[in-house]
């Protein structure tokens, strides 16, 4: 394995390489990452899918010189090994290893930081402007696929590069897939394209054969050009890149490097915007990704033999167990609607979309719009249940405020992968959802501890809440409790886990599992800890929170969120209302970004784990007795 990339300078030595040499250095790239996937998890059938177009696109451009952006960045692997990382590769979304996304500060070759969808192209035309801004000479390109052609922010960039004419290639990697199949008319213009590519084969012919005419060849072109739009649209449904001012080429065989060099060089000719339509095979090269490539998108640790996953925990996740609830729910009331933003499986929305496929909305990867959907829908008279990742619902914080809050519409989100999220790392860690949910007016934010608990937050939330409701919960598998039938939780109350005199614990969410392991822990101490499972972030139970506060006389707070604004941040907001003085620390993450690695290391290096919360409210138990005595 690796007899020819191992020899290699890369990307340099690629200029140098005949077509058979590429073709052995593509299947040595993708063992590579079929065996690194295989052990650490990851993004990788997207990344199989492009090899053939980073070795293109490489051997044809002058990285770092020319800039080469990879949005989202789950296809970037072939990239990585092509720029000076090959020998790092194993290391990939390990503590301290390679990011699974492009870096700034991991490579020269990684221009701009990617992670979430749709950003490439307004990041390819900041480049591109910087660069005309200090009169310099390189080429930007923008890798981004069809899926993330359902984000608005795509378009809003190709609006503006094609408005101002700016010099930079889009590269749309056409794989008919996001995390799953695409939706929308989006998603059908591109499959017309694909099906029917007749009109760039006239066009290069009239072309070239115009051309030959002495003396009128140009001007017959130029005639063309300007009924062209009538060919376009007899040819060719749309043309809607042309129209928002982007040259277009292709479509392109995405795993034809020679084709695609061909087109690159063609393309980067041109003065103004460029779009190359190249057509990718998601998962190709390993037989498991590619009969099932929305499993294999983002997949953990896998059995190379036969791609079944390694190491599986018995119990259901709370992805899991939501998307049962939310089918019978579904059976229930008819009412329910289930609203996601290209992650039906993601987030466990497969079996209601399944069974009620009439009821179920994938807007693709456009969350501004799902959630301003959901309100419209629940101003319709409906029940909507709006799923999405903590760290993309960032993206619709206006929506949030404005189009749900203000106006009290009964929208029930969904809040998945909260907190620590693990190997993905800084991009995708949502540690920030409840300093920004919390901010909100008219919002309820809930934090189940258990499966159980989850289930009985979905049911309250939907059917005896009527304003807006959060859910959020964790990338994790559940603690094994028996589930039973759903009921009713009591609003805005929490429960009193264990009690104690020396001190308070409060916590939210699944902390409070490892909070009650470290008040055990400190018992054999001699520190009786108080243990509340807060249930409620938003609006706090504040009668039993200062209760307990004022019996112990001192708080600690856990939670998976930033200090800043988030839990612990509530409970001194609670405390000064009152006018009480009662020594706090706060346990959650400082002033910082969090780096990828497994979800337990994680927690255990900001001290979240049972070990973490035991040795603080040690050393808060110690310093208070200290003063006491003092």
């Amino acid at each position: 394995m690796g007899d020819l990339i191992s020899r290699l300078k890369l990307p340099d030595d690629l200029k140098h390489l005949k077509a058979d040499q590429l073709s052995q250095l593509a299947g040595e790239m993708r063992d590579y990452m079929i065996r690194t996937v295989a052990d650490n998890g990851g993004h990788l059938a997207a990344s199989l899918g492009v090899v053939e177009l980073a070795l293109a696109l490489h051997s044809t451009f002058e990285s770092p010189r020319d800039r080469i952006i990879w949005d989202v960045g789950h296809q970037s692997y072939p990239h990585k090994l092509l720029t000076g990382r090959l020998e790092r590769f194993s290391t990939l979304r390990r503590y301290a290893g390679l990011s699974g996304f492009p870096k700034r500060s991991e490579s020269e070759h990684d221009p701009f930081g990617t992670g979430h969808s749709s950003t490439s192209i307004s990041a390819a035309l900041g480049l591109a402007r910087a660069r005309d801004f200090w009169g310099e000479q390189y080429k930007v390109i923008a890798v981004i696929g069809d899926g993330a052609l359902t984000g608005g922010m795509a378009y809003e960039a190709l609006n503006h590069a094609g408005h101002i004419k700016a010099d930079l290639m889009v590269i749309l990697n056409d794989n008919e897939m996001s995390i799953g199949s695409n939706v929308g008319a989006m998603s059908e213009y591109l499959g017309r394209i694909r099906s029917d590519p007749k009109y760039s084969r006239l066009k290069s012919k009239f072309e070239q054969a115009s051309i030959r005419i002495p003396f009128v060849g140009k001007k017959i072109i130029n005639s063309a050009e300007r009924i062209k739009g009538g060919l376009k649209y007899l040819m060719m449904p749309g043309m809607l890149f042309e129209e928002l001012g982007l040259i277009y080429f292709g479509p392109v065989d995405g795993h034809n490097i020679a084709a695609m060099k061909n087109v690159f060089r063609r393309a980067a000719r041109m003065k103004g915007p460029v779009l190359v339509h190249v057509l990718t095979e998601k998962g190709k090269g390993y037989s498991y990704a590619e009969e099932a490539p929305e499993r294999f998108h983002g997949i953990g640790p896998f059995d190379l033999e036969n791609g079944i996953p390694r190491g599986k925990k018995n119990n259901p996740t709370y992805t899991e167990v939501f998307g049962q609830a939310m089918l019978r729910l579904g059976h229930q009331d008819e009412k329910i609607i289930a609203v996601t933003a290209a992650m039906a499986a993601g987030t466990g929305l497969s079996y209601f979309a399944d069974a009620f496929p009439e009821r179920f909305y994938d807007v693709g990867i456009a969350e501004q719009h799902a959630v301003t959907l959901a309100g419209a829908l629940a101003a319709g008279g409906l029940k909507p249940v709006v799923a999405i990742y903590s760290t993309f619902l960032q993206r619709a914080l206006d929506q949030l405020i404005h189009d749900i809050c203000l106006q009290k519409l009964p929208v029930v989100f969904a809040v998945d992968r909260a907190g620590i999220v693990g190997e993905d790392g800084e991009t995708h860690q949502g540690l920030f959802d409840l300093s920004y949910l919390r901010s909100i007016p008219n919002l309820a934010v809930m934090a189940p501890r258990n499966e159980a608990e989850l289930q009985n937050m979905l049911y309250t939330a939907v059917t005896a809440s009527n304003e807006p409701v959060a859910l959020r919960y964790p990338r994790d598998a559940g603690e094994g409790v028996e589930l039973g039938e759903p009921g009713l939780l009591p609003w805005s109350k929490g429960e009193i886990l264990r009690e104690g005199e020396d001190m308070l614990i409060l916590a939210a969410g699944t902390t409070a599992n490892a909070a009650l392991a470290a008040a055990e822990k400190l018992f054999w101490q001699g520190i009786r800890a108080a243990v509340i499972n807060a249930r409620f972030i938003k609006p706090l139970d504040e009668e039993l929170i200062l209760d307990w506060a004022r019996r112990c006389g001192a708080v600690i707070t856990v939670e998976e969120n930033v200090l800043t604004g988030g839990f612990g941040s509530a409970l001194l907001e609670l405390l000064e209302k009152h006018g009480l003085s009662i020594p706090v620390k706060r346990l959650g993450i400082d002033d910082r970004f969090v780096e990828q690695g497994p979800r337990a290391l994680i927690l255990s290096l900001y001290g979240l784990d049972a070990e973490g919360i035991y040795k603080a409210a040690l050393s808060f138990a110690r310093g208070k007795a200290a003063k006491q005595s003092f």
